[in-house]
């Protein structure tokens, strides 16, 4: 099961080329989810086979993910901060897992570290995404901006691409160790696979109810 996971995004990968880095990381760097762990390892990893140059894949992963940033920080300091707290409202958000919530708490840290939090920030998953926004609620320099944001995307694709070629070099003590968590895989897949159904159950039930009380 693991061996097939990493196979197909190793596909990927290779079909989609350096290009295909920038186009996700930019996609992961806007307000669209995607993990950047599905990108950059497998093309580092490709690298380590002479598929791919490593220093290609992290120019255009921070490429990419600068952009994807630029995306939400110009959204933001176009819109203002009244009409994007509007749109996540909508239900279109919930489906790209945007929230009120998440947006404040990424204000929230910006207000309290100043513009270095957009540096600080793209090291940290909760508000890797989010934390251009309030720089561009704030109308913080473009410059500063892409500086700040360049560095702390660099690192974490630095660290990305170092994971996958380490992958590369120590692939088979890997697939052991991540066989030995096969059982606790398909444990929760199937515990996942079990809330998710009973999620769907009370949502029809209480559809239902709500139809016979109208």
């Amino acid at each position: 099961m693991i061996e097939s996971i990493v196979q197909t995004l190793l596909d990927f990968s290779s079909a989609l080329g350096y290009w295909g880095v920038f186009l996700l990381m930019a996609i992961e760097s806007s307000f669209v989810p995607f993990p950047s762990e599905l990108v950059i390892p497998p093309a580092a990893y490709l690298a380590f086979k002479g598929e791919m140059s490593i220093v290609l894949v992290v120019v255009f992963g921070l490429l990419g993910s600068l952009v994807g940033a630029s995306v939400n920080y110009f959204l933001a300091r176009s819109l203002g901060r009244l009409l994007v707290y509007e749109l996540v409202e909508h239900k279109v958000a919930k489906y790209l897992l945007l929230s009120k919530k998440k947006i404040e708490r990424a204000e929230k840290y910006f207000l309290e570290y100043g513009g270095v939090s957009t540096f600080i920030g793209r090291l940290f998953p909760a508000v890797r995404q989010l934390i251009s926004l309030p720089a561009g609620f704030v109308k913080m320099p473009l410059r500063s901006f892409l500086f700040y944001t360049g560095l702390g995307a660099g690192i974490w694709v630095t660290i990305l691409a170092a994971a996958g070629y380490y992958f590369g070099e120590h692939q088979d003590r890997l697939m052991e160790y991540l066989g030995s968590f096969k059982g606790y895989l398909y444990a929760l897949l199937g515990i996942a696979v079990f809330v998710v159904v009973i999620l769907i159950v009370r949502q029809v039930r209480k559809k239902r109810i709500r139809q016979n009380i109208s």
